[in-house]
């Protein structure tokens, strides 16, 4: 067993001095771009989303500056400012959890409960550092406390639904008992579907079952310390994708969280612990037929910690400072064989990270129309492939034998597979009321990034290609300046932005054709631009509603003059509403361009894509006091298109994209009490 760095041994003395079912509670900070459940409750979000979506991150596609990639009937991966997969944090009650396999077929927000769906906040700009630094954005997912009716000591819900398009089915409820501060809850749910048709009738591989429960509570003494615990338990099966050859039968999550916290001084305090344990099989003969099996199990554990000192100084200074601690474990094997007994990849050579992060961040109020904030951030990260000297053989029975150290050496003629980052990150933001209705802020910030497991660590030989990490990339370095104008008069609010990101060192993968047929998969560092415009211009009079949203980005490979890979194309969405009396009716109509600027060598763009027009409807009806209808119909002219950023459609001659689903019609009926 090979020694643990100290820093391995840090985390888990602290994680075992704070071994409890861990926790619950993400805080909202300032500068918040979309807010995906703005003017609603928490509860009325999860209402109108109810109508049987495979997950809860759909409802991040309502912003144009957010593009979702779609693989399968699961996994929908958010692209933020034209950056995507590692450059995308996302943050699950405050808890960072990592996906178990290569190929992203359980990216994070896979884990966003559906039986809870918690309010979605998207942030592309360093305000806050205590959750570390903004690369290209970060998705915030917080669920809400339960809400107790005057005078009572119980509340939940029961929700079924379903749709027609690959005959969706769900169920999930709840049940809280206690008060606002005190309270215990157990939630779960069931969800599946079957394959879905695209707009042309061809069926997409997509089928999936997923289900989960969790139980989470929370204790507030009379002094103000309190103490909140979450565990969850998320299970899903015969998840299947067209985009990857290979389906996943088999994906368990489990989550322990855990909280404390009491005021101090002009302020409070807080400590977190948390868990995240997920394990993951894919294989190529479980769903579908295949000549030469072929199996994956692969496996992440993170654990990590967090205190945060909260306080306030003479009423127009916050100023918080805190230490956090994380280690993660990946191991990931490919087998192949008869019996499945040869190892043919070590995918994942049972890579460590180690990460201890230090911020002090503050914000000043100068005057009644003028605050400013600033704050910096290190963060020491030390990976390792301790696996990297193990031998695999390709193909079982062969002379050939192979290492990961030996792919890399080949790859990139490194020999040392040891990894340590120092990462010191900043930002400095204001917010100028230069009238009561208008808001200038502007942020600057500077944004270290170390590599992810892919990028410096993978390690796959096939009888199609190799897939190799490179141990010796740098740092990825953004620096970023983004300014909005938001302001509202009447009836009528806006909100213009301009942004930029000058990215020194970005990690760039790309893809080479070999005479034999194979392609090599590899990374390196390049020097990248990307910058965008977006606005907001929205119109309520109480009764009737109506908001554009307008984003356009454009991404640069500042080495070879050329654009950078998966940058979606611009985007516009339109919606038009209605409500009354708890009715509520919306019209949508969603845009994007042709996007014919792409990067074909990355791999990641499988050729230029059609623009599209999609239209959308949706309403929640009460039918009586602790009764509500909500219904969708989704695509209403059954069109045929997929996103840009989707990923290649390997299953389906001709079709380069996994298309998203014809017109489908979604319900479900919600009972409170």
């Amino acid at each position: 067993m090979p020694r643990k760095p100290p820093l391995t041994c840090c985390i888990s003395l602290l994680m075992a001095g704070l071994a409890v079912p861990p926790v619950f509670a993400a805080t909202g900070e300032d500068g918040v771009v979309i807010r995906v459940t703005e003017g609603q409750s928490a509860e009325a979000a999860r209402l109108s989303e109810a109508a049987v979506q495979t997950e809860p991150v759909e409802r991040l596609a309502s912003s144009p500056a957010v593009s979702l990639s779609r693989m399968g009937g699961r996994g929908l991966d958010p692209v933020i400012h034209g950056q995507s997969e590692e450059r995308v944090d996302v943050l699950i009650d405050g808890m960072r959890v990592a996906g178990a396999c290569p190929s992203r077929m359980d990216p994070p927000t896979s884990r966003l409960s559906t039986a809870l769906a918690p309010v979605l906040e998207v942030r592309t700009g360093n305000r806050t550092l205590r959750w570390g630094p903004i690369a290209g954005g970060q998705v915030v997912a917080t669920t809400a406390a339960p809400t107790f009716a005057q005078g009572n000591r119980t509340t939940g819900h029961l929700t079924a639904g379903g749709s027609d398009n690959g005959e969706g089915r769900l169920v999930n409820g709840s049940v809280a008992a206690g008060s606002k501060d005190t309270f215990i809850r157990a939630a779960g749910g069931y969800d599946e579907a079957d394959d879905y048709e695209d707009g042309s009738g061809n069926e997409v591989r997509s089928a999936y079952q997923n289900s989960e429960g969790r139980v989470d509570g929370a204790w507030l003494a009379d002094n103000g310390f309190y103490i909140k615990g979450l565990v969850s338990r998320q299970e899903e099966r015969d998840v299947k994708f067209p985009g990857r050859g290979m389906d996943a039968p088999k994906t368990d999550t489990d989550l322990y969280r855990l909280e404390f916290g009491a005021p101090v001084a002009d302020g409070g305090w807080s400590l977190m612990a948390w868990q995240a344990d997920v394990d993951h099989v894919m294989d190529n003969f479980s769903l579908r037929e295949s000549p030469m099996k072929m199996q994956t199990n692969s496996a992440t554990r993170t654990r990590g910690a967090r205190l945060v000192l909260d306080q306030t100084i003479n009423f127009s200074k916050d100023v918080a400072l805190g230490i956090d601690v994380e280690s993660n474990e990946w191991d990931a094997t490919l087998y192949n064989g008869m019996n499945l007994d040869n190892e043919a990849s070590l995918m994942w050579p049972g890579v460590e990270r180690d990460r201890v992060g230090l911020f002090i961040e503050a914000f000043h109020q100068i005057r009644i129309n003028t605050r400013l904030g600033a704050g910096i951030r290190y963060d020491r990260v030390e990976m390792d492939a301790t696996r990297a000297d193990q031998t695999f053989r390709p193909m079982p029975g062969g002379m050939m034998t192979l290492s990961p150290a030996g792919l890399y050496a080949s790859a990139y003629g490194t020999t040392d597979t040891e990894a340590v980052d120092d990462n010191v990150s900043g930002f400095l933001t204001g917010e100028w009321h230069f009238t009561p209705t208008h808001t200038l802020e502007v942020t600057a910030s500077h944004s270290v990034r170390s590599p992810g497991v892919n990028e410096r660590y993978v390690a796959q030989k096939t009888m199609r290609g190799s897939w190799v990490g490179n141990p010796d990339l740098d740092t990825e370095k953004h620096n970023k300046l983004e300014a909005g104008l938001a302001g509202r008069k009447g009836k009528w609010h806006w909100r213009p932005a301009v942004w930029v990101d000058q990215v020194e060192d970005y990690v760039y993968r790309f893809a080479s054709n070999n005479p034999d047929g194979t392609t090599d998969t590899r990374y390196r560092n390049i020097d990248a631009r990307l910058l965008g415009v977006e606005g907001v211009l929205g119109w309520n009079d109480g009764t009737w509603s109506s908001t554009s949203k307008l984003a356009s980005v454009r991404g640069e490979n500042r080495d070879a003059g050329k654009s950078l890979p998966r940058i979606p194309p611009i985007q516009f969405i339109q919606t038009l509403g209605w409500q009354y009396q708890g009715h509520k009716l919306q019209a949508e109509w969603e845009l994007a361009r042709r996007q014919d600027r792409i990067d074909q060598e990355s791999g990641l763009d499988p050729g230029p894509s059609p623009g599209y027009g999609v239209v959308n409807l949706s309403g929640t009806h009460p039918l009586m006091d602790n009764l509500s209808l909500t219904w969708a119909i989704d695509n209403l002219f059954d069109n045929t298109w997929a996103r840009h950023v989707s990923k290649d459609n390997l299953a389906d001659p001709g079709v380069f994209r996994v298309n998203e689903p014809g017109r489908t019609l979604r319900a479900a009926l919600t009972a409170r009490w």
